[in-house]
C-alpha cells in the first residue's frame, strides 16, 4: 500500500481480529509499533513458537497487505492445513518475503505443501526457503518437485529431517536436474540409505553443475552410496564448492573411492568427513588423491579415529599442498609422534591458516613427552599465525601492484582472484602451481607462473615465479614498443595481428602468426611498459626493433626479457648459416604445435587451479636435437635454433631473442644463448 502508517496497520489488525473473533498477538502488536521505515522491505516478521489457527492466519494478512519483509519466521507456529495454504497463498499474492521458514510444522499436510509450491513457483522474490522437520511425504512431494522443476526462484532449501528418503527424494533429485537457479541444498537427517537414494544424488551430480552446498550430514549413505556420490562427483567440471559427508558410517573402502575421485573434481573447495570411522588406512587411501586434487581449500577430518600414523599420512599432504587453508584434527588420538609430523609439515607449508586440534595432551606413557606435546602444539599454532601475517602482506602487496599496473587494456584481460573472504586473506590459494612444481622438478620447469598459451591474445605473460611461491597471483605483464627506426606503421590484417613477416632469411618465410597480437605493440610508444625494463633497452643499431616484456617477481625483483627484431634487409644477409640451423629446429616445431590452434583449453578457473591438460600443453616438449651446444655451434645458428622452440614456460622464444646484458636487479644473469635455454 502506498503512504501507510503504522497506527494504520495496528488499527487494521485489531479490527480483523475483532472481525474474526481470535485473540490478537502481542508479539506482532509489538513488532508493528517497533517499524521504522515501511518504503523498503522490513527485516523480519517474526511469529516463532506463537500458534497459529486458520483465523490467527486471515488476520495478518491485514500486516502482509501494507508492508513487505525480508524475512517471515513462521518456525513451530502449529500450523494445519487451512492455516498453512492460506498464509502461503498471501505470501505469494503479496510476495510479502525473500526468506520464509516453516520449519517444526509436522501438520501442514498436503493442501499445505500444495499452497508451498504454487508460492514457490509464481513468486520471483522468494529465494530462501527452510522446511527442516516439516516432513514432505510422497503425496505432497510431486508438487514441491514439479515447482523446482518449472524455473524457482529458491536459492536456498533446507529439507532436513523432512522423511525425504525414497520416492520423495527421487522426485526431488529428477526435478533438481532441471533447476538452474538453487546453489544450496541441505538434506541432513533424511535416513537416505546408500543404494537407491544416493545413486539419486549422484545422478542428480551429474547432470545439476548450478547446486555449489550439498550437505548430507547424518545420513545412511556407506561406502556403497559413496560410490554413487563420486561418480556425479567426476562430472562436475563447475559446480559443487561444498560437501558435507560429516557422519555417514563411511571407511577405508569409501575413502578409496573418493581418493580416486578428488583429483577430478574442479570446484570443490570444502570437504567434510567428520564422524566417520575412516582411520588411518582410510587417510591412506584418501591422501595420492587430495595432493593430486587442485582445488580443495578446507578439510574436515574431526573424530575419523585417527591416530599418530594417520596424523603422517595428512601431514604429507599438508607439506605438498600449496593451497590448503583450513583442516580440522579434533578429537583424534594424535600423540606426540603425530604433532611432530605436524609440525614439521607446517614449517615448509605457506598456505594453511587454521588447524584444529584438541587443546589438551593426550596422555603418554612417557610423562615428558606431555610437555613435548604442548610445546608442539604452539609451535603448530605458531606456524599457521606466521601463514596468516604472509598471507595479508601479500594481499597488500598485490594491491599496491593492481594500482601500479602501467597497462590497463593488459591488466583487464584476467582479474586477480579473491580467496575466500571468511578467513580474511586473500587466497593464498589463488594460483595452482603447475605440473614441473607438483613433480618436484627444477626451477625452470616452474618457471611458468601462468599455464595460459603464448599466443592467447594480449594475455601473454612471463612470470618466473620461484617454485615456493605458486601462491602469486599471476601478475600482469608490461609491454614496452621501441621503434628506433621511426618506419611506417605495418597495415593490420582482419583478425587485429599485423601483417608482419620477420623474414629471417629469404628462403623461409615464417608461417606461424606472430606470438605476440603486434596490434597491441604498435599502439603503446616507447616508454609505456613498467619502468624497471627501460633500462634494459639500450640504444641499439638504425634498423633494430626492441620489444621489452618486463614481468613483476617476488619481492622486488622484475624480470626482463627483450626481443630485437631485425628488419628484413638486414636479415636476407646471404652470410648467416640458416639452413642447418632450419633442419634442427623442425623437430620442434613438429613437436610443439603452436598452443594458439587449442581454443578449447579451460582458463584458469576462481581458485586460480588449472587443469592439467592445460599445464601440460602449456610446456610443449623440446626436441634434444633443437637445442645444440651453445658453447661450440656459431651463436647465429644458435639463435636460430632457439628461434622456433618453446621456452619451459610455454613463451615462444621470440620473447628472448635478446636477454639484457644485466638483468635489473644485478644478480648477473648473462645474456647468452646458454641462459635462453
Amino acid at each position: 500500500a502506498q503512504n501507510v502508517t503504522v497506527d494504520e496497520i495496528v488499527t487494521a489488525y485489531k479490527q480483523a481480529c475483532q472481525k474474526l473473533n481470535c485473540k490478537q498477538i502481542p508479539k506482532v502488536l509489538k513488532q508493528i509499533q517497533e517499524f521504522k521505515d515501511l518504503a523498503p522491505r522490513i527485516d523480519c516478521l517474526d511469529l516463532k513458537g506463537e500458534k497459529l489457527d486458520y483465523k490467527a492466519c486471515e488476520a495478518l494478512e491485514e500486516i502482509f497487505k501494507r508492508v513487505q519483509f525480508k524475512i517471515v519466521d513462521l518456525e513451530q507456529t502449529s500450523l494445519d492445513e487451512d492455516g498453512a495454504s492460506a498464509l502461503f497463498d498471501m505470501i505469494e499474492y503479496y510476495e510479502s518475503a525473500t526468506h520464509l521458514n516453516i520449519s517444526f510444522n509436522k501438520h501442514i499436510g498436503t493442501r499445505g505443501w500444495q499452497a508451498a509450491a504454487h508460492m514457490m513457483r509464481k513468486t520471483n522474490c522468494l529465494q530462501y526457503l527452510d522446511a527442516r522437520n516439516t516432513p514432505l511425504l510422497d503425496h505432497s512431494a510431486p508438487f514441491v518437485a514439479r515447482a523446482l522443476r518449472i524455473s524457482s526462484s529458491l536459492v536456498v532449501l533446507h529439507l532436513e529431517n523432512a522423511s525425504l528418503s525414497g520416492r520423495p527424494l527421487m522426485l526431488l533429485a529428477t526435478a533438481l536436474k532441471m533447476n538452474m537457479n538453487l546453489r544450496e541444498l541441505y538434506l541432513a537427517d533424511n535416513k537416505l540409505n546408500g543404494l537407491q537414494d544416493s545413486a539419486q544424488l549422484g545422478n542428480l551430480l551429474k547432470f545439476n553443475c548450478y547446486i555449489q552446498i550439498l550437505d548430507l550430514r547424518n545420513n545412511h549413505i556407506l561406502d556403497s552410496g559413496l560410490a554413487y556420490i563420486c561418480e556425479g562427483l567426476k562430472e562436475q567440471r563447475k559446480g559443487l564448492i561444498t560437501l558435507v559427508l560429516w557422519n555417514n558410517q563411511l571407511t577405508h573402502t569409501g575413502m578409496a573411492y573418493l581418493g580416486m575421485t578428488l583429483p577430478h573434481t574442479q570446484s570443490l573447495e570444502t570437504l567434510n568427513l567428520g564422524h566417520n570411522p575412516i582411520g588411518n588406512e582410510g587417510v591412506r587411501n584418501l591422501k595420492n588423491g587430495l595432493i593430486g586434487n587442485r582445488s580443495v581449500l578446507r578439510l574436515g577430518l574431526a573424530s575419523t579415529k585417527l591416530t599418530c600414523e594417520g596424523a603422517v599420512a595428512v601431514a604429507e599432504f599438508i607439506a605438498e599442498s600449496p593451497r590448503l587453508l583450513r583442516l580440522d584434527l579434533r578429537e583424534n588420538e594424535i600423540k606426540t609422534g603425530g604433532l611432530m609430523a605436524l609440525s614439521l609439515a607446517l614449517k615448509v607449508n605457506h598456505s594453511l591458516l587454521r588447524l584444529d586440534l584438541d587443546r589438551e595432551p593426550k596422555k603418554e606413557s612417557v610423562k615428558s613427552f606431555i610437555e613435548t606435546q604442548k610445546a608442539l602444539l604452539a609451535e603448530i599454532q605458531n606456524g599457521c599465525k606466521r601463514n596468516f601475517i604472509l598471507a595479508k602482506e601479500k594481499e597488500e602487496k598485490e594491491q599496491k601492484l593492481q594500482q601500479s599496473a602501467s597497462m590497463p587494456e593488459i591488466t583487464v584481460t584476467e582479474p586477480l582472484e579473491e580467496g575466500p573472504a571468511e578467513d580474511g586473506q586473500d587466497g593464498s590459494a589463488a594460483s595452482a602451481p603447475e605440473e614441473g612444481e607438483e613433480a618436484g622438478e627444477t626451477l625452470t620447469a616452474s618457471e611458468n607462473g601462468n599455464a595460459e598459451p603464448a599466443e592467447d591474445d594480449s594475455d601473454n605473460r612471463g612470470d618466473m615465479t620461484d617454485s615456493d611461491s605458486d601462491t602469486d597471483e599471476e601478475a600482469d605483464v608490461g609491454i614496452e614498443t621501441k621503434d628506433l627506426s621511426e618506419q611506417p606503421k605495418r597495415p593490420v590484417s582482419a583478425d587485429g595481428a599485423t601483417a608482419l613477416q620477420p623474414l629471417l632469411s629469404p628462403e623461409k618465410p615464417r608461417d606461424r602468426p606472430p606470438p605476440l597480437h603486434i596490434a597491441e605493440e604498435s599502439q603503446h610508444d616507447a616508454g609505456v611498459g613498467s619502468p624497471a625494463a627501460s633500462p634494459a633497452s639500450a640504444p641499439s643499431p638504425g634498423n633494430e626493433r626492441r620489444i621489452s616484456v618486463s614481468s613483476p617477481g617476488r619481492g622486488h625483483k622484475i624480470f626482463v626479457v627483450t626481443r630485437v627484431e631485425s628488419l628484413p634487409d638486414r636479415a636476407a644477409d646471404p652470410t648467416r648459416p640458416r639452413e642447418d640451423a632450419d633442419a634442427t629446429a623442425k623437430p620442434a616445431e613438429s613437436q610443439s604445435p603452436a598452443p594458439a590452434t587449442k581454443p578449447e583449453l579451460p582458463l584458469p578457473r576462481a581458485n586460480g587451479a588449472v587443469p592439467e591438460s592445460a599445464a601440460s600443453l602449456a610446456t610443449p616438449p623440446v626436441a634434444p636435437s633443437a637445442v645444440s651446444d651453445p658453447e661450440r655451434g656459431d651463436p647465429a645458428a644458435c639463435e636460430s635454433a632457439a628461434h622456433d622452440t618453446s621456452l619451459p614456460n610455454g613463451l615462444k622464444t621470440d620473447f628472448a631473442r635478446a636477454l639484457p646484458e644485466v638483468s635489473s636487479d644485478g644478480d648477473g644473469k648473462m645474456g647468452s644463448c646458454a641462459a635462453e635455454h
